[in-house]
């Protein structure tokens, strides 16, 4: 159970700096007074830090005469009435320093939107590293970006970014949780193109885009402006200085004032969609042939109204919410707790910062197939607040235990509902919260109420706690198949974790105690019944200052110790973790570390050790590629033994000219007896062609292979000795922004097992979707 946990100061684009959360929870004894202190620490005042460094002067945005074609060609007469600037910082790897090359912002807005130009000189205009990408996808490139913290409460920032071809990423930066996602999608314009000097890119952002509060005269919004220059190292340039002894990264940022009398967007989006699929397809390869499945058309209707200019309604009817594209693979062999996928469909993906709370509460992928959504997320002041509800056409739900965890799936419809609300406290980004999910199907229902409260102490010390309460009934049905209790019952589940974050160093110290009937059916809880203390910390080196020539970015030294057992006393696992990783020239990370525990398993208790390694870097423009590899002794979970584990993992990323991009991944685990006997060898591999047209539409070949043999003969049960599945898609891509798409699409997949004998087709299925955003 136990892991690395990373601490660093916070930031866009953190790097390999990550902050693993873990779910925990309090006795039943300890939770009304964790309560109590939760409670009154809603009126207990923070101590505020302010960064040592200056903070620039405010930028002001003046009003320009438009319109604006967003091309690259700086040729509109409303630019010479926009505020120039220059990025003067330098913030990684240098600590504030001057650039080596020099950046130019024009910046304004037209009354209904902004307006932003950089000019991103290069004396040497070959090493810039762009290609054509589709949205969300260029972070790799050459790229600059504006950061905008439009209800200037250092909490939450929405950026916008562009290659010099002008594709768009989009993303919000989450200071509360630390979190930075690219899930949240905007409709605004952009545009680029590659000089003799470098290379300029235009953004037009409307402010319909955009949420914030239009109350006072004028408006106050922290703003930072970026430029990713990918050479030796990832550098990054910025208009705000960075202090590296303060976690949070918005309470830095420099404000931009102006924008009097503009209103932030009220409009209706309507979007009506298109899905037609068809194909053919058999339950048993063996004994029935594929069978043409009928053809479906099915309309549906996505709606998004800005109600007010802080609050957003969403809902969906009969959406499509399939997977376009494939998931990234997972090799699940040897696991005993369910794997997790992110989410990737619109609906779900709006506001889901909102809904993040310390435990994965939420967890939409459990929701699979349904009729209907409705979501409201808003901010008033200090306020935060979401709720949402679906239909199920299935009801999915984990169910957990201290050694592992099954799936359970009831075909009847299912009702789920989630709300969130959480209030921001102090000067720093310290908040207060409260969490509800329900999920209901016939006689099954679950229920989950929790509080949860961060406090940034100061500018480098946070304390985060969340104390959950469940009620759970099952079905007949689920209580005889999973020996789970009868009848209606409940339970308790709490966290609280400390961290300490400076330049240097950092620590951190956790308390964990899950109840053994906790249940979260809507989130991703796949263990309960155990009790968790650890701790650990880091220390970092930098380059000394003034080195023109740097060898390295960063290293560091990490090492953490954790002990959980369940609720009964019992140890569960005691795991010491020592690592050490450093980040240099051609964008390389290099990983090495060492593992070393003790687990119980199904009466038994076996020692656990593990040495890895890993390796990534970019040396040339366009080509990158990861290596991770591992030996040790592990646990054989299916037969109840010690083992010999190995396994490692590669992948290539190759851009071969702008528009063809070629990535491979392979992945391998063997396991076998402690006297030399292979147990199973797992192989899983993802190819992926790409051709990119442009920054709107794309060509993509995917195939996904798995192939696991296994050796029957040292196995306590019966099992295949062989079982491989091959699955493909064809799909082709247009967007004019995230909601107006087109895609179309082919794909087959097979498998093979013992009874089969040989690889056999059992789906293959073509479909068409399209969408159009409509603003009546």
């Amino acid at each position: 159970m136990g892991a690395q946990v990373r601490l660093a100061a916070a930031g866009p684009g953190a790097g390999h700096d990550k902050a693993l959360r873990r779910v925990v929870r309090f006795t039943h004894q300890a939770v009304p007074q964790a309560a109590a202190v939760l409670l009154t620490l809603i009126g207990v005042p923070v101590l505020a830090q302010t960064p040592a460094i200056p903070i620039p002067a405010d930028l002001p945005i003046p009003r320009v005469d438009g319109p604006f074609v967003t091309d690259g060609v700086l040729d509109e007469p409303g630019w010479d009435q926009a505020h120039r600037l220059t990025l003067d910082f330098e913030i990684r790897p240098g600590e504030n320093t001057p650039p080596p090359v020099e950046t130019e912002v024009w910046i304004g807005e037209d009354g209904q939107g902004l307006v932003v130009a950089f000019i991103a000189h290069d004396p040497d205009p070959d090493s810039i590293r762009a290609f054509y990408r589709d949205r969300d996808a260029a972070y790799d490139d050459d790229s600059v970006g504006i950061v905008l913290d439009t209800f200037n409460d250092q909490r939450r920032a929405v950026q916008f970014y562009a290659n010099p071809f002008g594709a768009q990423m989009d993303l919000i930066y989450d200071d509360v949780n630390g979190d930075e996602s690219d899930n949240w999608n905007a409709i605004w314009d952009s545009g680029g193109r590659i000089t003799d000097g470098g290379y300029v890119v235009e953004m037009y952002i409307p402010y319909r885009a955009l949420n914030f509060d239009d109350s006072g005269d004028e408006l106050v919004w922290g703003i930072d402006l970026i430029r990713r220059y990918p050479r030796d190292f990832n550098t990054r340039f910025a208009s705000s200085p960075r202090d590296r002894n303060i976690s949070c990264y918005l309470c830095q940022l420099r404000k931009a004032r102006g924008m009097a009398g503009v209103e932030p967007g009220r409009n209706l989006e309507l979007t009506p969609v298109l899905v037609v699929t068809g194909g053919e397809s058999t339950e048993d390869p063996l004994t029935q042939p594929l069978e043409s499945k009928d053809i479906e058309v099915e309309p549906g209707l996505d709606l998004r109204w800005g109600i007010t200019p802080e609050t957003t309604l969403n809902a969906t009817l009969n959406p499509d919410f399939s997977q376009v594209e494939a998931d990234v693979p997972q090799l699940d062999v040897n696991n005993n707790f369910a794997l997790f996928f992110p989410e990737a469909r619109p609906f779900f993906l709006e506001g889901e910062d909102t809904y993040t709370t310390p435990m994965t509460l939420i967890y939409t992928r459990n929701i699979v197939d349904p009729d209907y959504g409705l979501k409201v997320t808003g901010k008033s002041g200090p306020n935060t607040f979401g709720l949402f509800t679906t239909d199920d056409t299935v009801t999915n739900f984990i169910i957990p235990g201290s050694q592992g965890s099954d799936f359970a799936t009831l075909d009847d419809t299912g009702y789920s509902l989630a709300g969130r609300y959480r209030r921001d406290v102090g000067e720093l980004n310290s908040t207060v919260g409260a969490v509800f999910t329900g999920r209901r199907s016939g006689d099954y229902e679950n229920a989950v109420t929790g509080i949860d409260g961060r406090w940034q102490i100061t500018g480098s010390d946070r304390i985060i706690a969340q104390i959950v309460a469940s009620q759970t009934q099952y079905d007949p049905q689920t209580v005889e198949d999973f020996e789970q209790p009868e009848g209606s019952f409940s339970d308790l589940a709490g966290q609280i974790t400390y961290s300490h974050v400076e330049r240097d160093w950092t620590a951190f110290a956790r308390y964990a105690d899950f109840g053994t009937d906790f249940r979260a059916d809507l989130g991703f809880i796949p263990q309960v019944d155990y009790r968790y203390v650890g701790g650990g910390g880091s220390y970092r080196w930098y380059p000394e200052e003034g080195d023109p020539n740097p060898w390295f970015q960063q290293i560091q030294i990490y090492s953490d110790y954790d002990l959980t057992r369940d609720q009964s006393g019992q140890l569960l696992e005691e795991e010491v973790d020592v690592s050490a990783w450093i980040q240099s020239l051609y964008q390389s990370y290099v990983e090495v570390g060492t593992s070393v525990r003790d687990t119980f398993f199904n009466g038994t208790l076996y020692e656990e050790d593990l040495v890895f390694i890993y390796g990534e870097a970019e040396p040339v423009r366009g080509f990158a590629f990861d290596l991770y590899w591992e030996q040790g002794q592990a646990v054989d979970f299916a037969n109840e033994r010690p083992a010999d584990s190995r396994g490692w993992e590669a992948g290539v990323r190759w851009n071969i000219g702008p528009h063809l991009l070629l990535r491979v991944s392979q992945e391998q685990s063997i396991l076998e007896t402690l006297t030399g006997e292979e147990i199973f060898d797992a192989r899983l591999t993802d190819f992926r062609a790409t051709w990119q047209f442009s920054i709107r539409s794309f060509l993509r070949l995917t195939s996904q292979y798995q192939d696991i043999t296994r050796n029957p003969d040292v196995y306590v049960d019966e099992v295949d000795e062989t079982e491989r599945a091959l699955a493909w898609q064809l799909l082709y891509s247009w967007k004019l922004n995230p909601q107006t798409v087109f895609f179309a699409g082919v794909s087959e997949a097979g498998f093979e097992d013992d009874r089969l004998g040989s690889l056999e087709v059992f789906d293959r299925s073509a479909f068409v979707k399209a969408s159009y955003a409509w603003f009546p």
